[in-house]
């Protein structure tokens, strides 16, 4: 198995930290720009901030960004929120997805925070 240099992995988080500018909070996992920002979105937030890549030193190393905490989510719909999307919406593109655990009933015209995010790429096997 070839060995990949912490550069490759940090390129791919980079995109994160550079494009990414809107998290959502969705009704099921969206796989498509649209999804996420229409027909599954719950609420969102546009006070996405990731850090520079660093090491992963939990189990299966790699490297990973970490997304601060968002305390000004505006919730748009009533439902249950089980996904958050994180999304650029300059070139409309989904970047990440994830669970939310646990999953939350939210009500339209209500706010929402969530803890920081960690996104990583594990060393390969």
């Amino acid at each position: 198995m070839p060995t990949i240099a912490d550069r490759v992995y940090d390129n791919g988080l980079t995109v994160l930290d550079t494009e990414a500018n809107a998290i959502h909070i969705c009704s099921s996992e969206p796989a498509t720009f649209a999804a996420a920002t229409t027909t599954a979105s719950l609420g969102n937030s546009t006070s996405v901030s990731f850090g520079a890549p660093q090491d992963n030193t939990g189990a299966g190393g790699g490297r990973e960004v970490v997304m601060a905490a968002i305390t000004d989510g505006s919730i748009t719909a009533s439902g249950t929120a089980t996904h958050f999307a994180v999304v650029d919406t300059v070139n409309s593109r989904l970047l990440v997805t994830g669970a939310l655990t646990p999953s939350q009933a939210v009500t339209g015209g209500n706010n929402f925070s969530l803890g920081a995010i960690t996104v990583g790429l594990p060393d390969p096997a």
